[in-house]
């Protein structure tokens, strides 16, 4: 080898070590990372190609790492010269009580200051000491920027009157609230304005990280589901960015509610959704809440006297009779609306054959219902085995709360439910499979309270296989081949992901195994489409429900065993796994702009790939999931 072509590749191979040890210094230390990533690409591929990667890694990685806190160059530029035909002031408030370290309440300022959206006010109310350190600092910002406003307060005031002072200072068409250690994200006032602009929002809430000390160290992402008033009623899963107009204050009453027993965020919360004409959620974690001092949960839910304070006073505002009881995970409610007369719940089980299974279900009902006042009415279909026969008369003989009709056609699940339906006397309706078993006594009490509801149109309850894992915990629009069961396989008594195993909520679909309808909203929609024979009936039912504007509720407080599928096979392979592949393509076809959108009770920074709530995988890029991503402005 010549001289000349030695010192030629020389170079080379050291570049190569540098590039080597330049990546493995970036994966030993996070916070350079994507810097020297960037200075990397420009050294090796040019200025341009950097550019791009650079915006690529940044949208990639948002919102799942604190990465995602930055906005790129050119996305900066456009967000701050972008005017909405609104162009509406926000006024964001500050309470500061007590000593608040000068340095968090200034990372919190400079997260304001460094917004796109720049039509904004900071409203800060201190009622800590007045010749503190964060004193001084708030003194010299709102001298420095006209747009900061600042007031001491004398006579250690309490957090409601810290907070109502901001809410007088505050001159925005629009309001939020700040804490003084928490940031917001550089986009959230413009993603914010965007929302108010296209959509007519007059409550807008968001995504949230929640981290430790330095924004580096985020614990968990709370990806919340779009306005759930039942999740609500349960527990504050709105939490930040929490954006409402004035004209919603207005409505709302006076600010802060001083009762130090009720949870004064959440009550405040409560009390603008029931005024809301639009609550719009957008599915970006546009808020940074910096938890520490021991508090690791970062629910963003509330001590328990305190949120039963607060829905107990929304239950009577509104002229909703319950009991609010403690849920099983703290800062969470468990609501018993009060059920009004006796009505009476007819039951219609489908059944071919498998005579055990229904004695399982029937004797569980007859044995551990607290309820009285129910029917069952018992579709034979085709069934060719003694027992069950004999087991007919002897179940009818015995009850005569239990009647047995006749379906002679072949098996369509759909056509067997309306033609059982058509024989209730009941004003509620309960689909049930043959092969479930009653756990909770209380469990038709506990769905019927939703069903008497006005704007509910089904109810659906927890079921578990034998092994006491979840089947069945409401429905998810859009994972497997066209929906499944939420949280399917976790243990028994699992909390979920932010508590929602926990608690009643709204949910898109539950599952025709156990659903009760008010007899009124069953014929309203005119029963089960019986083009879908055998699967997703339930969930079409469910969509066309909630087409005519009612909600549908998921309770985990009604409990069964479920033996899924024992009476006819799983739909897995052979000629089931084709029949049912066959009507989840009818299914997609039919709800094909629903899809588009996404489940609204699921967030779009959600896999579809599985079950568990679980972030959705950097891959997960294209089919439904895609279509969501656009939609909500995350693609």
């Amino acid at each position: 080898m010549s001289t000349d072509s030695k010192r030629t590749e020389e170079p080379a191979q050291d570049r190569t070590v540098i590039l080597n040890r330049m990546d493995a210094f970036l994966h030993r230390h996070e916070m350079f990372y994507l810097y020297l990533r960037t200075l990397r690409c420009w050294i090796t591929l040019g200025p341009a190609e950097a550019r791009k990667r650079y915006d690529d890694y940044v949208n990639m990685n948002h919102p799942h790492s604190y990465r995602g806190y930055r906005v790129a160059g050119e996305e900066k530029w456009r967000q701050r010269n972008t005017v909405w035909d609104g162009n509406v002031l926000f006024s964001l408030m500050v309470p500061v009580c007590g000593t608040v370290p000068a340095a968090r309440l200034r990372e919190t300022v400079r997260s304001v200051l460094n917004q796109t959206y720049e039509k904004w006010e900071l409203c800060i109310a201190d009622g800590g000491p007045e010749q503190s350190e964060t004193g001084r600092y708030c003194r010299k910002m709102a001298r420095k920027d006209p747009r900061i406003w600042y007031q001491h307060m004398e006579g250690n005031p309490g957090f409601s009157d810290v907070c109502n002072a901001c809410l007088s200072m505050a001159k925005g068409e629009y309001l939020a609230f700040l804490s003084p250690k928490d940031l917001l994200h550089p986009s959230a006032l413009f993603e914010t304005a965007k929302a108010i602009d296209l959509q007519s929002a007059d409550f807008i809430y968001t995504d949230e990280a929640i981290f430790s000390q330095k924004l580096k160290d985020v614990r968990r992402f709370l990806f919340k589901p779009d306005y759930s008033p039942d999740l609500l009623r349960s527990c504050n899963y709105i939490g930040h960015l929490s954006v409402f107009s004035r004209g919603l204050m207005e409505k709302a009453g006076d600010g802060y509610s001083p009762d130090p027993e009720t949870d004064r965020d959440y009550d405040l919360v409560l009390r603008l959704t029931e005024n809301a004409h639009s609550v719009v959620h957008i599915p970006k974690e546009l808020y940074y809440q910096r938890i520490g001092g021991g508090s690791e949960r970062g629910n963003g839910f509330s001590y328990p006297d305190g949120a039963k304070n607060a829905v107990s006073a929304y239950l009577k505002r509104t002229g909703m009779t319950g009991e609010v009881l403690d849920a099983a995970v703290p800062g969470t409610c468990r609501v018993r609306y009060r059920i009004i007369g006796s009505p009476r719940v007819s039951i219609v089980i489908p059944n071919m054959d498998h005579p055990e299974d229904l004695r399982k279900c029937v004797d569980s009902i007859r044995k551990k219902t607290t309820w009285q006042n129910w029917e069952i009415i018992i579709v034979e279909n085709n069934s060719s085995r003694d027992e069950i026969f004999r087991y007919y008369q002897e179940i009818t003989g015995s009850d005569p709360r239990i009647r047995v009709v006749r379906w002679d056609k072949e098996f369509n699940f759909s056509a067997v439910c309306n033609y059982g339906v058509s024989f209730a006397t009941g004003e509620y309706v309960l689909l049930l499979n043959n092969d479930t078993e009653v756990i909770t006594p209380g469990w038709l009490e506990e769905m019927l309270m939703f069903a008497q509801r006005g704007d509910v149109g089904a109810v659906g309850c927890m079921l578990y296989y034998p092994d006491d894992t979840v089947q069945h915990a409401g429905v998810i629009i859009g994972t497997g081949i066209a929906a499944g069961h939420a949280f399917r396989g976790f243990p028994r008594g699992a909390e979920g992901y932010m508590s929602r195993l926990a608690v009643a909520q709204n949910v898109s679909a539950v599952t025709g195994a156990c659903m009760m309808i008010s007899r009124k909203v069953y014929d309203e929609v005119s029963g089960l489409d019986e083009s879908f024979r055998v699967g997703l009936n339930d969930v079409d039912f469910c969509l066309r429900i909630r087409g005519k504007g009612y909600f549908i509720v998921f309770t985990p407080f009604a409990e069964l065993y479920h033996f899924e599928s024992k009476s006819r096979g799983l739909d897995e392979e052979g000629r089931n796994r084709e029949r049912f592949e066959t009507e989840a393509a009818h299914f997609r076809e039919k709800w094909q702009a629903f899809r588009g959108k996404g489940d609204p009770y699921y967030n779009p920074n959600l896999t579809l790939r599985r079950e568990d709530y679980s972030i959705r995988d950097e891959d997960e890029k294209e089919g439904v999931w895609g279509m969501r991503m656009e939609y909500a402005g995350l693609a």
